[in-house]
Protein backbone atom coordinates (compact mmCIF):
# COMPACT_ATOMS: atom_id res chain seq x y z
CA UNK A 1 0.00 0.00 0.00
CA UNK A 2 1.02 3.68 -0.21
CA UNK A 3 1.18 6.32 2.49
CA UNK A 4 0.18 9.94 1.81
CA UNK A 5 3.80 10.67 0.92
CA UNK A 6 3.67 8.09 -1.88
CA UNK A 7 6.23 5.78 -0.31
CA UNK A 8 5.38 2.14 -0.84
CA UNK A 9 5.21 0.29 2.45
CA UNK A 10 5.20 -3.34 3.44
CA UNK A 11 1.86 -5.16 3.27
CA UNK A 12 0.43 -7.34 6.02
CA UNK A 13 0.14 -10.64 4.16
CA UNK A 14 -1.39 -12.52 7.10
CA UNK A 15 -4.56 -10.45 7.49
CA UNK A 16 -7.84 -12.31 6.85
CA UNK A 17 -9.69 -12.09 3.56
CA UNK A 18 -13.31 -10.95 3.69
CA UNK A 19 -15.48 -12.57 1.02
CA UNK A 20 -19.18 -12.54 0.27
CA UNK A 21 -19.78 -15.81 -1.56
CA UNK A 22 -20.47 -19.15 0.08
CA UNK A 23 -21.44 -22.78 -0.45
CA UNK A 24 -21.07 -24.22 -3.96
CA UNK A 25 -20.12 -20.80 -5.31
CA UNK A 26 -17.08 -20.61 -3.03
CA UNK A 27 -16.02 -24.16 -3.84
CA UNK A 28 -16.32 -23.31 -7.55
CA UNK A 29 -14.16 -20.17 -7.31
CA UNK A 30 -10.67 -21.38 -8.26
CA UNK A 31 -8.95 -18.33 -6.75
CA UNK A 32 -10.64 -18.84 -3.36
CA UNK A 33 -11.31 -22.56 -3.09
CA UNK A 34 -9.32 -24.35 -0.36
CA UNK A 35 -11.05 -27.71 -0.73
CA UNK A 36 -10.44 -29.95 2.27
CA UNK A 37 -8.36 -27.24 3.96
CA UNK A 38 -11.31 -25.09 5.05
CA UNK A 39 -11.38 -24.84 8.85
CA UNK A 40 -14.37 -25.88 10.98
CA UNK A 41 -15.35 -22.24 11.47
CA UNK A 42 -15.03 -21.48 7.77
CA UNK A 43 -17.14 -24.51 6.85
CA UNK A 44 -19.92 -23.28 9.13
CA UNK A 45 -19.64 -19.59 8.27
CA UNK A 46 -19.65 -20.25 4.52
CA UNK A 47 -22.23 -23.08 4.43
CA UNK A 48 -19.72 -25.69 3.27
CA UNK A 49 -20.38 -28.36 5.93
CA UNK A 50 -21.36 -31.60 4.28
CA UNK A 51 -20.23 -30.49 0.83
CA UNK A 52 -16.70 -31.84 1.37
CA UNK A 53 -15.32 -34.72 3.51
CA UNK A 54 -15.06 -33.90 7.20
CA UNK A 55 -11.27 -34.30 7.54
CA UNK A 56 -9.46 -30.98 7.65
CA UNK A 57 -6.20 -31.12 5.73
CA UNK A 58 -3.26 -28.81 5.21
CA UNK A 59 -2.13 -27.68 1.77
CA UNK A 60 0.85 -30.02 2.13
CA UNK A 61 -1.56 -32.94 2.61
CA UNK A 62 -3.33 -31.90 -0.56
CA UNK A 63 -0.06 -31.62 -2.49
CA UNK A 64 0.87 -35.17 -1.50
CA UNK A 65 -2.44 -36.50 -2.80
CA UNK A 66 -2.25 -34.46 -6.01
CA UNK A 67 1.32 -35.55 -6.68
CA UNK A 68 0.51 -39.21 -6.07
CA UNK A 69 -2.33 -38.93 -8.59
CA UNK A 70 0.01 -37.15 -11.00
CA UNK A 71 2.47 -40.06 -10.84
CA UNK A 72 -0.18 -42.48 -12.11
CA UNK A 73 -0.43 -40.61 -15.44
CA UNK A 74 1.78 -41.86 -18.26
CA UNK A 75 1.97 -39.30 -21.08
CA UNK A 76 2.90 -35.62 -20.91
CA UNK A 77 -0.24 -34.23 -22.54
CA UNK A 78 -2.43 -36.06 -20.03
CA UNK A 79 -0.25 -34.71 -17.22
CA UNK A 80 -0.70 -31.21 -18.65
CA UNK A 81 -4.49 -31.70 -18.71
CA UNK A 82 -4.45 -32.97 -15.13
CA UNK A 83 -2.49 -29.95 -13.91
CA UNK A 84 -4.80 -27.57 -15.76
CA UNK A 85 -7.74 -29.31 -14.07
CA UNK A 86 -6.26 -28.59 -10.64
CA UNK A 87 -5.62 -25.00 -11.72
CA UNK A 88 -9.28 -24.64 -12.68
CA UNK A 89 -10.57 -25.83 -9.30
CA UNK A 90 -7.91 -24.59 -6.83
CA UNK A 91 -5.21 -22.22 -8.08
CA UNK A 92 -3.38 -21.99 -4.78
CA UNK A 93 -2.98 -25.77 -4.65
CA UNK A 94 -1.94 -25.86 -8.31
CA UNK A 95 0.79 -23.28 -7.77
CA UNK A 96 1.96 -24.93 -4.54
CA UNK A 97 2.31 -28.22 -6.48
CA UNK A 98 4.15 -26.51 -9.35
CA UNK A 99 6.45 -24.63 -6.98
CA UNK A 100 7.30 -27.71 -4.92
CA UNK A 101 8.09 -29.83 -8.01
CA UNK A 102 9.23 -27.06 -10.34
CA UNK A 103 11.75 -29.15 -12.32
CA UNK A 104 9.08 -31.70 -13.14
CA UNK A 105 6.16 -29.33 -13.66
CA UNK A 106 7.64 -26.48 -15.69
CA UNK A 107 8.18 -28.55 -18.87
CA UNK A 108 4.54 -29.71 -18.57
CA UNK A 109 2.82 -26.37 -18.03
CA UNK A 110 5.14 -24.67 -20.51
CA UNK A 111 7.72 -25.77 -23.09
CA UNK A 112 7.87 -28.30 -24.53
CA UNK A 113 4.44 -29.80 -23.64
CA UNK A 114 2.51 -26.55 -24.06
CA UNK A 115 3.23 -26.72 -27.81
CA UNK A 116 1.22 -29.93 -28.14
CA UNK A 117 -1.42 -28.51 -25.80
CA UNK A 118 -1.82 -25.51 -28.12
CA UNK A 119 -2.18 -27.80 -31.13
CA UNK A 120 -4.83 -29.82 -29.28
CA UNK A 121 -6.46 -26.86 -27.49
CA UNK A 122 -9.97 -27.34 -28.86
CA UNK A 123 -9.90 -31.11 -28.30
CA UNK A 124 -8.72 -30.87 -24.68
CA UNK A 125 -10.71 -27.74 -23.73
CA UNK A 126 -12.19 -28.07 -20.24
CA UNK A 127 -13.01 -24.74 -18.66
CA UNK A 128 -13.06 -20.99 -19.20
CA UNK A 129 -9.91 -18.98 -18.51
CA UNK A 130 -9.01 -15.50 -19.68
CA UNK A 131 -10.57 -13.44 -22.48
CA UNK A 132 -11.04 -14.23 -26.17
CA UNK A 133 -11.29 -11.04 -28.23
CA UNK A 134 -12.90 -11.86 -31.56
CA UNK A 135 -12.71 -9.54 -34.57
CA UNK A 136 -16.45 -10.07 -35.03
CA UNK A 137 -17.06 -8.59 -31.55
CA UNK A 138 -15.04 -5.44 -32.24
CA UNK A 139 -18.03 -3.15 -31.67
CA UNK A 140 -18.33 -4.08 -28.00
CA UNK A 141 -14.78 -4.85 -26.87
CA UNK A 142 -15.14 -2.55 -23.83
CA UNK A 143 -18.10 -4.61 -22.61
CA UNK A 144 -16.05 -7.79 -22.96
CA UNK A 145 -13.27 -6.26 -20.86
CA UNK A 146 -15.76 -5.68 -18.05
CA UNK A 147 -16.88 -9.31 -18.22
CA UNK A 148 -13.55 -10.21 -16.63
CA UNK A 149 -13.82 -10.95 -12.91
CA UNK A 150 -10.35 -9.55 -12.20
CA UNK A 151 -10.67 -5.80 -11.63
CA UNK A 152 -7.20 -5.57 -10.04
CA UNK A 153 -5.31 -7.18 -12.92
CA UNK A 154 -1.61 -6.26 -12.88
CA UNK A 155 -0.12 -8.55 -15.55
CA UNK A 156 -1.66 -9.45 -18.91
CA UNK A 157 -0.16 -11.83 -21.45
CA UNK A 158 -1.71 -11.40 -24.90
CA UNK A 159 -1.25 -13.34 -28.15
CA UNK A 160 -2.77 -13.50 -31.62
CA UNK A 161 -1.40 -17.07 -31.94
CA UNK A 162 0.12 -16.62 -35.40
CA UNK A 163 3.55 -17.91 -34.43
CA UNK A 164 3.26 -20.30 -31.52
CA UNK A 165 6.78 -21.44 -30.57
CA UNK A 166 8.14 -23.06 -33.74
CA UNK A 167 4.74 -24.52 -34.62
CA UNK A 168 3.23 -21.62 -36.56
CA UNK A 169 -0.40 -20.51 -36.62
CA UNK A 170 -2.49 -22.26 -33.95
CA UNK A 171 -5.60 -20.07 -34.00
CA UNK A 172 -7.15 -19.67 -30.58
CA UNK A 173 -5.14 -22.69 -29.46
CA UNK A 174 -2.35 -20.23 -28.73
CA UNK A 175 -4.22 -19.36 -25.51
CA UNK A 176 -2.12 -22.11 -23.93
CA UNK A 177 0.89 -19.78 -24.06
CA UNK A 178 -0.59 -16.88 -22.03
CA UNK A 179 -2.02 -19.36 -19.53
CA UNK A 180 1.37 -21.06 -19.16
CA UNK A 181 3.33 -17.82 -18.94
CA UNK A 182 1.06 -16.40 -16.25
CA UNK A 183 1.36 -19.62 -14.24
CA UNK A 184 5.11 -19.01 -14.34
CA UNK A 185 4.64 -15.40 -13.21
CA UNK A 186 2.86 -16.74 -10.13
CA UNK A 187 5.02 -19.79 -9.43
CA UNK A 188 8.39 -18.13 -10.12
CA UNK A 189 7.81 -14.41 -9.72
CA UNK A 190 5.39 -14.18 -6.82
CA UNK A 191 2.59 -12.46 -8.77
CA UNK A 192 -0.75 -13.54 -7.30
CA UNK A 193 -2.98 -15.34 -9.83
CA UNK A 194 -5.71 -12.91 -8.78
CA UNK A 195 -3.70 -10.24 -10.61
CA UNK A 196 -3.07 -12.11 -13.88
CA UNK A 197 -5.14 -12.32 -17.05
CA UNK A 198 -4.49 -14.28 -20.29
CA UNK A 199 -5.93 -12.78 -23.49
CA UNK A 200 -6.14 -14.19 -27.01
CA UNK A 201 -6.98 -12.09 -30.05
CA UNK A 202 -9.04 -14.15 -32.50
CA UNK A 203 -8.65 -12.81 -36.03
CA UNK A 204 -9.12 -16.19 -37.70
CA UNK A 205 -6.45 -18.67 -38.76
CA UNK A 206 -4.61 -19.72 -41.91
CA UNK A 207 -4.09 -23.20 -40.50
CA UNK A 208 -6.14 -25.41 -42.82
CA UNK A 209 -6.01 -28.31 -40.39
CA UNK A 210 -7.77 -26.17 -37.78
CA UNK A 211 -10.27 -24.75 -40.25
CA UNK A 212 -11.22 -28.30 -41.23
CA UNK A 213 -11.32 -29.58 -37.65
CA UNK A 214 -14.98 -29.90 -36.52
CA UNK A 215 -13.88 -29.38 -32.90
CA UNK A 216 -12.02 -26.11 -33.54
CA UNK A 217 -13.49 -23.43 -31.27
CA UNK A 218 -12.17 -20.27 -32.93
CA UNK A 219 -13.51 -18.25 -35.85
CA UNK A 220 -13.46 -20.29 -39.05
CA UNK A 221 -12.05 -17.88 -41.59
CA UNK A 222 -8.67 -16.81 -42.91
CA UNK A 223 -6.69 -14.38 -40.80
CA UNK A 224 -7.68 -10.74 -40.94
CA UNK A 225 -4.64 -8.83 -42.17
CA UNK A 226 -3.42 -5.39 -43.15
CA UNK A 227 -4.97 -2.23 -41.77
CA UNK A 228 -8.06 -4.06 -40.48
CA UNK A 229 -5.80 -6.22 -38.32
CA UNK A 230 -3.76 -3.28 -37.05
CA UNK A 231 -6.89 -1.28 -36.25
CA UNK A 232 -8.37 -4.21 -34.32
CA UNK A 233 -5.19 -4.77 -32.30
CA UNK A 234 -5.14 -1.06 -31.50
CA UNK A 235 -8.79 -1.26 -30.45
CA UNK A 236 -8.01 -4.19 -28.13
CA UNK A 237 -4.93 -2.60 -26.57
CA UNK A 238 -6.69 0.74 -26.07
CA UNK A 239 -9.60 -1.01 -24.38
CA UNK A 240 -7.25 -3.05 -22.18
CA UNK A 241 -5.46 0.11 -21.14
CA UNK A 242 -8.74 1.84 -20.28
CA UNK A 243 -9.82 -1.10 -18.12
CA UNK A 244 -6.45 -1.73 -16.45
CA UNK A 245 -4.28 1.39 -16.98
CA UNK A 246 -1.44 0.18 -14.74
CA UNK A 247 -1.22 -3.43 -15.96
CA UNK A 248 1.83 -4.85 -17.73
CA UNK A 249 0.96 -6.02 -21.24
CA UNK A 250 3.25 -8.82 -22.42
CA UNK A 251 3.12 -9.62 -26.13
CA UNK A 252 3.53 -13.31 -26.96
CA UNK A 253 3.96 -15.21 -30.23
CA UNK A 254 2.98 -12.52 -32.70
CA UNK A 255 4.39 -13.24 -36.16
CA UNK A 256 7.65 -11.56 -37.11
CA UNK A 257 6.02 -9.06 -39.50
CA UNK A 258 3.79 -7.78 -36.67
CA UNK A 259 5.87 -8.31 -33.54
CA UNK A 260 8.53 -5.63 -34.01
CA UNK A 261 6.22 -2.93 -35.47
CA UNK A 262 3.74 -3.41 -32.61
CA UNK A 263 6.51 -3.19 -30.02
CA UNK A 264 7.88 -0.02 -31.61
CA UNK A 265 4.43 1.55 -31.78
CA UNK A 266 3.41 0.89 -28.17
CA UNK A 267 6.76 0.76 -26.36
CA UNK A 268 6.51 4.40 -25.22
CA UNK A 269 2.71 4.49 -24.96
CA UNK A 270 1.88 1.49 -22.79
CA UNK A 271 3.49 -0.48 -19.98
CA UNK A 272 4.41 -3.29 -22.37
CA UNK A 273 7.13 -5.54 -23.74
CA UNK A 274 7.52 -8.44 -26.16
CA UNK A 275 8.82 -11.54 -24.41
CA UNK A 276 9.83 -13.29 -27.65
CA UNK A 277 12.04 -10.35 -28.57
CA UNK A 278 13.13 -8.73 -25.29
CA UNK A 279 12.69 -11.58 -22.80
CA UNK A 280 14.45 -14.10 -25.02
CA UNK A 281 17.20 -11.58 -25.65
CA UNK A 282 17.63 -10.88 -21.95
CA UNK A 283 17.90 -14.51 -20.85
CA UNK A 284 20.20 -15.34 -23.78
CA UNK A 285 22.49 -12.42 -23.05
CA UNK A 286 22.46 -13.27 -19.35
CA UNK A 287 23.48 -16.83 -20.18
CA UNK A 288 26.23 -15.60 -22.50
CA UNK A 289 27.53 -13.17 -19.88
CA UNK A 290 27.68 -16.06 -17.40
CA UNK A 291 29.60 -18.16 -19.95
CA UNK A 292 31.98 -15.26 -20.52
CA UNK A 293 32.54 -14.86 -16.78
CA UNK A 294 33.32 -18.58 -16.59
CA UNK A 295 35.79 -18.23 -19.49
CA UNK A 296 37.30 -15.03 -18.05
CA UNK A 297 36.31 -13.26 -21.27
CA UNK A 298 33.91 -10.45 -22.28
CA UNK A 299 31.14 -10.38 -24.84
CA UNK A 300 33.20 -7.92 -26.85
CA UNK A 301 35.91 -10.60 -27.24
CA UNK A 302 33.56 -12.83 -29.26
CA UNK A 303 32.31 -13.24 -32.81
CA UNK A 304 28.72 -14.43 -33.04
CA UNK A 305 26.72 -16.17 -35.78
CA UNK A 306 22.94 -16.42 -35.61
CA UNK A 307 21.24 -19.31 -37.35
CA UNK A 308 17.93 -17.56 -37.87
CA UNK A 309 17.42 -13.85 -38.44
CA UNK A 310 13.86 -13.19 -37.28
CA UNK A 311 12.67 -10.69 -34.69
CA UNK A 312 13.77 -12.91 -31.78
CA UNK A 313 17.28 -13.36 -33.16
CA UNK A 314 17.65 -9.67 -33.97
CA UNK A 315 16.34 -8.77 -30.52
CA UNK A 316 19.13 -10.86 -29.00
CA UNK A 317 21.66 -9.30 -31.37
CA UNK A 318 20.59 -5.76 -30.41
CA UNK A 319 20.98 -6.50 -26.70
CA UNK A 320 24.39 -8.03 -27.36
CA UNK A 321 25.42 -4.84 -29.13
CA UNK A 322 24.23 -2.74 -26.19
CA UNK A 323 26.28 -4.81 -23.73
CA UNK A 324 29.35 -4.76 -25.99
CA UNK A 325 29.11 -0.97 -26.21
CA UNK A 326 28.88 -0.84 -22.40
CA UNK A 327 32.14 -2.82 -22.36
CA UNK A 328 33.81 -0.09 -24.45
CA UNK A 329 33.27 -1.31 -28.01
CA UNK A 330 32.00 1.07 -30.68
CA UNK A 331 28.52 0.37 -32.02
CA UNK A 332 29.97 -0.20 -35.50
CA UNK A 333 32.49 -2.77 -34.28
CA UNK A 334 29.83 -4.52 -32.20
CA UNK A 335 27.51 -4.83 -35.21
CA UNK A 336 30.43 -6.05 -37.34
CA UNK A 337 31.11 -8.88 -34.86
CA UNK A 338 27.60 -10.31 -35.39
CA UNK A 339 26.48 -12.29 -38.46
CA UNK A 340 22.88 -13.19 -39.24
CA UNK A 341 21.90 -16.18 -41.35
CA UNK A 342 18.42 -17.07 -42.59
CA UNK A 343 16.92 -19.47 -45.13
CA UNK A 344 18.65 -17.53 -47.94
CA UNK A 345 21.99 -17.59 -46.14
CA UNK A 346 23.95 -14.59 -44.87
CA UNK A 347 21.90 -11.45 -44.32
CA UNK A 348 23.65 -8.84 -46.49
CA UNK A 349 22.82 -5.41 -47.87
CA UNK A 350 21.51 -6.87 -51.15
CA UNK A 351 19.34 -9.54 -49.51
CA UNK A 352 15.82 -9.91 -50.85
CA UNK A 353 13.04 -8.71 -48.49
CA UNK A 354 15.46 -7.28 -45.94
CA UNK A 355 13.55 -6.36 -42.76
CA UNK A 356 14.03 -3.03 -40.97
CA UNK A 357 15.29 -4.75 -37.82
CA UNK A 358 17.93 -6.65 -39.86
CA UNK A 359 19.47 -3.68 -41.65
CA UNK A 360 22.05 -2.69 -39.04
CA UNK A 361 23.48 -6.24 -39.19
CA UNK A 362 23.42 -6.69 -42.97
CA UNK A 363 26.96 -7.09 -44.30
CA UNK A 364 28.08 -4.85 -47.14
CA UNK A 365 30.15 -5.98 -50.17
CA UNK A 366 33.09 -4.08 -48.67
CA UNK A 367 32.88 -6.11 -45.47
CA UNK A 368 32.86 -9.35 -47.46
CA UNK A 369 35.62 -8.35 -49.88
CA UNK A 370 38.29 -10.24 -47.94
CA UNK A 371 36.31 -13.50 -48.02
CA UNK A 372 37.71 -16.22 -50.24
CA UNK A 373 34.18 -16.74 -51.62
CA UNK A 374 32.42 -13.40 -51.00
CA UNK A 375 29.26 -14.49 -52.82
CA UNK A 376 28.92 -17.77 -50.92
CA UNK A 377 26.32 -16.97 -48.27
CA UNK A 378 25.92 -20.50 -46.91
CA UNK A 379 26.13 -21.15 -43.17
CA UNK A 380 29.19 -23.32 -43.72
CA UNK A 381 31.00 -20.46 -45.46
CA UNK A 382 29.90 -17.91 -42.87
CA UNK A 383 31.45 -20.05 -40.15
CA UNK A 384 34.58 -20.61 -42.23
CA UNK A 385 35.10 -16.90 -42.87
CA UNK A 386 33.75 -15.31 -39.67
CA UNK A 387 35.22 -17.95 -37.34
CA UNK A 388 32.54 -17.44 -34.66
CA UNK A 389 33.12 -18.37 -31.04
CA UNK A 390 29.37 -18.27 -30.32
CA UNK A 391 26.68 -19.98 -32.41
CA UNK A 392 23.02 -19.23 -31.65
CA UNK A 393 20.10 -21.12 -33.21
CA UNK A 394 16.78 -19.27 -33.47
CA UNK A 395 15.51 -20.69 -36.76
CA UNK A 396 12.95 -23.30 -35.69
CA UNK A 397 14.57 -25.71 -38.16
CA UNK A 398 15.87 -28.94 -36.58
CA UNK A 399 19.33 -30.16 -37.55
CA UNK A 400 20.36 -26.90 -39.22
CA UNK A 401 23.59 -26.71 -37.21
CA UNK A 402 25.69 -29.48 -38.72
CA UNK A 403 28.51 -31.72 -37.59
CA UNK A 404 30.90 -30.03 -39.99
CA UNK A 405 30.04 -26.60 -38.59
CA UNK A 406 30.69 -27.43 -34.94
CA UNK A 407 33.77 -29.50 -35.70
CA UNK A 408 35.23 -26.57 -37.58
CA UNK A 409 34.43 -24.26 -34.64
CA UNK A 410 36.18 -26.67 -32.30
CA UNK A 411 39.28 -26.62 -34.54
CA UNK A 412 40.05 -22.96 -33.79
CA UNK A 413 38.03 -22.24 -30.62
CA UNK A 414 39.10 -23.51 -27.22
CA UNK A 415 35.56 -23.56 -25.82
CA UNK A 416 32.81 -22.81 -28.37
CA UNK A 417 29.47 -21.64 -27.00
CA UNK A 418 26.55 -23.29 -28.82
CA UNK A 419 22.97 -22.30 -28.06
CA UNK A 420 20.16 -24.01 -30.04
CA UNK A 421 17.23 -22.02 -28.65
CA UNK A 422 14.27 -23.01 -30.83
CA UNK A 423 11.21 -24.51 -29.12
CA UNK A 424 9.76 -27.06 -28.73
CA UNK A 425 12.36 -29.85 -28.55
CA UNK A 426 11.49 -31.08 -32.04
CA UNK A 427 12.64 -27.74 -33.51
CA UNK A 428 16.09 -27.71 -31.88
CA UNK A 429 18.86 -26.84 -34.38
CA UNK A 430 21.32 -29.32 -32.86
CA UNK A 431 20.96 -31.88 -30.10
CA UNK A 432 23.15 -31.19 -27.06
CA UNK A 433 24.64 -34.69 -27.17
CA UNK A 434 25.81 -34.05 -30.73
CA UNK A 435 27.24 -30.62 -29.90
CA UNK A 436 29.21 -32.18 -27.02
CA UNK A 437 30.32 -35.21 -29.04
CA UNK A 438 31.32 -33.31 -32.18
CA UNK A 439 33.43 -30.83 -30.19
CA UNK A 440 34.96 -33.65 -28.13
CA UNK A 441 33.45 -32.24 -24.95
CA UNK A 442 34.74 -28.70 -25.47
CA UNK A 443 31.45 -26.87 -26.05
CA UNK A 444 29.38 -24.96 -23.54
CA UNK A 445 25.80 -25.77 -24.54
CA UNK A 446 22.56 -24.10 -23.52
CA UNK A 447 19.17 -24.83 -25.11
CA UNK A 448 15.69 -23.38 -25.38
CA UNK A 449 14.00 -26.64 -24.38
CA UNK A 450 14.92 -28.85 -21.41
CA UNK A 451 17.46 -31.62 -22.04
CA UNK A 452 19.01 -34.20 -19.74
CA UNK A 453 22.73 -33.99 -18.88
CA UNK A 454 25.13 -35.44 -21.44
CA UNK A 455 27.90 -37.83 -20.41
CA UNK A 456 30.96 -37.73 -22.68
CA UNK A 457 34.20 -39.59 -21.92
CA UNK A 458 33.04 -40.05 -18.35
CA UNK A 459 32.36 -36.33 -17.80
CA UNK A 460 28.83 -35.09 -17.17
CA UNK A 461 27.88 -31.93 -19.06
CA UNK A 462 24.87 -30.09 -17.61
CA UNK A 463 22.64 -28.55 -20.28
CA UNK A 464 21.14 -25.36 -18.91
CA UNK A 465 17.78 -24.38 -20.36
CA UNK A 466 17.89 -20.79 -21.56
CA UNK A 467 14.34 -20.30 -20.34
CA UNK A 468 12.58 -16.93 -20.34
CA UNK A 469 11.19 -17.97 -16.95
CA UNK A 470 14.49 -16.75 -15.53
CA UNK A 471 13.71 -13.19 -16.67
CA UNK A 472 10.10 -12.12 -17.13
CA UNK A 473 8.78 -13.14 -13.65
CA UNK A 474 11.48 -11.08 -11.92
CA UNK A 475 11.02 -8.22 -14.35
CA UNK A 476 7.27 -8.22 -13.71
CA UNK A 477 7.75 -8.41 -9.95
CA UNK A 478 10.05 -5.39 -10.01
CA UNK A 479 7.74 -3.36 -12.24
CA UNK A 480 4.59 -4.18 -10.24
CA UNK A 481 6.27 -3.64 -6.86
CA UNK A 482 7.33 -0.06 -7.55
CA UNK A 483 4.48 0.79 -9.95
CA UNK A 484 6.76 1.59 -12.89
CA UNK A 485 5.08 3.46 -15.77
CA UNK A 486 7.17 2.02 -18.62
CA UNK A 487 9.54 -0.88 -19.29
CA UNK A 488 12.88 0.33 -20.66
CA UNK A 489 15.65 -1.42 -22.58
CA UNK A 490 18.09 -0.95 -19.72
CA UNK A 491 15.75 -2.81 -17.38
CA UNK A 492 16.31 -5.89 -19.53
CA UNK A 493 20.07 -5.27 -19.53
CA UNK A 494 20.30 -5.20 -15.73
CA UNK A 495 18.09 -8.30 -15.60
CA UNK A 496 20.64 -10.11 -17.81
CA UNK A 497 23.51 -9.05 -15.58
CA UNK A 498 21.67 -10.09 -12.42
CA UNK A 499 20.96 -13.52 -13.91
CA UNK A 500 24.61 -14.00 -14.89
CA UNK A 501 25.71 -13.32 -11.32
CA UNK A 502 23.42 -16.13 -10.13
CA UNK A 503 25.31 -18.71 -12.25
CA UNK A 504 26.73 -21.62 -10.20
CA UNK A 505 29.52 -21.98 -12.77
CA UNK A 506 30.49 -18.36 -12.13
CA UNK A 507 30.18 -18.45 -8.34
CA UNK A 508 31.99 -21.78 -8.10
CA UNK A 509 29.04 -23.46 -6.40
CA UNK A 510 28.34 -25.96 -9.19
CA UNK A 511 28.95 -26.96 -12.83
CA UNK A 512 25.68 -25.49 -14.17
CA UNK A 513 25.70 -22.38 -16.32
CA UNK A 514 22.30 -21.24 -15.01
CA UNK A 515 20.89 -21.58 -11.49
CA UNK A 516 18.59 -24.46 -10.61
CA UNK A 517 14.89 -23.83 -11.05
CA UNK A 518 14.56 -24.70 -7.36
CA UNK A 519 16.33 -21.37 -6.71
CA UNK A 520 14.04 -19.39 -9.02
CA UNK A 521 12.44 -17.37 -6.22
CA UNK A 522 15.76 -15.92 -5.11
CA UNK A 523 16.74 -15.30 -8.75
CA UNK A 524 13.47 -13.50 -9.48
CA UNK A 525 13.82 -11.32 -6.38
CA UNK A 526 17.39 -10.41 -7.28
CA UNK A 527 16.32 -9.45 -10.80
CA UNK A 528 13.31 -7.53 -9.44
CA UNK A 529 15.55 -5.45 -7.19
CA UNK A 530 17.85 -4.49 -10.06
CA UNK A 531 14.91 -3.78 -12.38
CA UNK A 532 13.32 -1.55 -9.74
CA UNK A 533 16.56 0.38 -9.26
CA UNK A 534 16.91 0.85 -13.01
CA UNK A 535 13.29 1.99 -13.36
CA UNK A 536 13.99 4.77 -10.88
CA UNK A 537 17.22 5.71 -12.71
CA UNK A 538 15.28 5.81 -15.98
CA UNK A 539 12.68 8.09 -14.37
CA UNK A 540 9.77 5.74 -15.06
CA UNK A 541 8.97 5.17 -11.36
CA UNK A 542 8.68 7.34 -8.27
CA UNK A 543 11.99 7.77 -6.40
CA UNK A 544 12.33 5.32 -3.53
CA UNK A 545 15.34 4.99 -1.21
CA UNK A 546 17.47 2.19 -2.64
CA UNK A 547 17.79 0.50 0.73
CA UNK A 548 13.98 0.12 0.89
CA UNK A 549 13.65 -1.75 -2.41
CA UNK A 550 14.43 -5.31 -1.16
CA UNK A 551 11.74 -5.00 1.53
CA UNK A 552 9.24 -3.67 -1.02
CA UNK A 553 9.98 -6.58 -3.36
CA UNK A 554 9.61 -9.06 -0.50
CA UNK A 555 6.33 -7.54 0.63
CA UNK A 556 4.87 -7.92 -2.88
CA UNK A 557 6.01 -11.53 -3.34
CA UNK A 558 2.95 -13.78 -3.21
CA UNK A 559 3.33 -17.37 -2.03
CA UNK A 560 0.83 -20.22 -2.59
CA UNK A 561 -0.46 -20.39 0.97
CA UNK A 562 -4.02 -20.43 2.27
CA UNK A 563 -5.34 -17.39 4.11
CA UNK A 564 -8.04 -17.17 6.78
CA UNK A 565 -11.49 -16.30 5.40
CA UNK A 566 -14.15 -14.22 7.12
CA UNK A 567 -17.67 -13.60 5.95
CA UNK A 568 -18.15 -10.12 4.55
CA UNK A 569 -21.23 -8.26 5.69
CA UNK A 570 -23.24 -6.62 2.95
Amino acid sequence: METNSGRIMSQNKKRPIYINIAGHYLLSASLLNKGSAFSVKERRDFNIEGLIPCTIETIDDQVKRAYSQFLTIDDDLSKHIYLRHIQDINETLFLRLVTQYIDTMLPLIYTPTVGLACQMFSQIYRNKRGLFLSFENRDHIDNIMHNSTKPKTKVIVITDSERILGLGDQGIGGMGIPIGKLSIYSACGGISPAYTLPITIDVGTDNEELLNNPMYMGKRHKRIRGQEYLDFVDLCLTSIHRRWPNAIIQFEDFAQHNATPLLKKYHDKLLCFNDDIQGTASVTVGTLIAACYAQHSKLSDHRIVFVGAGSAGCGIAEQLVAHMVDEGMTSEDAHNAIYLSNSQGLVHSNSVRLQDFQMDFAKTPEQLASWEKPSDYSLANIIKEAKPTILIGVSGRPGLITKEAVQYMASYCKQPIIMPLSNPTSKCEILPKDAIKWTNGKAIVSTGSPFAPVVHDGITHHISQCNNAYIFPGLGLGVVSIKARRITDRMFMVASEALAKCSPMVSGTGPELLPALADIHSVSKRIAIEVAKQAIKDDVALPIPEEDIPEIIESNFWLPEYREYRRATI
